[in-house]
């Protein structure tokens, strides 16, 4: 059995040879085996799963790509830099930390919210001011129920009438 002064000792010397990538305080990954963004924004701060402007961006809501890799979390605030790339969370109430599915691709999972969740997500921190309004958003691939549902989550009337604005 490895004690813990040896297994630290061993995990500042991979690192400093270049075998391992210290993701935060405790949290390592192989160099050439490295998880995916989307995998290490949801180890990186649990709970969490992708959301906002990321998600938008993927699905093609938002015309444009985020350069920082948003999620979704029950905890405080937070952001970490993980070889240049900005992983950003922002807290939900838990009643709304809902709606996302697991992902996979090459025996490798991630959570990530649906495309309705991930709007509703967003236009809640507009309806308080927290995220810009962005109005080349493309909403008529969504499900206006979907919406709904996920905006109710939230019990902000401020939202609600952002939504109706929007017709949806």
């Amino acid at each position: 059995q490895i004690s813990p002064t040896q297994t630290q000792y061993y995990l500042r010397t991979w690192t400093k040879k270049g075998i391992l990538l210290g993701l935060k305080q405790g949290v390592y990954a192989e160099r050439e085996h490295l998880p995916s963004e989307e995998e290490i924004a949801n180890v990186l701060y649990a709970p969490s799963y992708l959301s906002f402007e990321y998600v938008l961006g993927k699905f093609g809501i938002i015309p444009e790509m985020s350069y920082s890799i948003t999620s979704a979390t029950t905890k405080s605030t937070r952001t970490f830099s993980v070889q240049e790339k900005t992983f950003f969370y922002e807290s939900i109430k838990k009643a709304a930390f809902t709606d996302y599915t697991a992902k996979q691709h090459d025996g490798r999972t991630w959570l990530i919210a649906e495309p309705e969740k991930a709007l509703v997500d967003y236009l809640y921190f507009v309806s308080l001011g927290r995220k810009p309004w962005n109005d080349r958003m493309r909403l008529s691939k969504l499900d206006p129920k979907k919406i709904k549902k996920y905006a109710l989550l939230f019990e902000r009337p401020s939202l609600v009438k952002l939504l109706s604005k929007l017709s949806l």
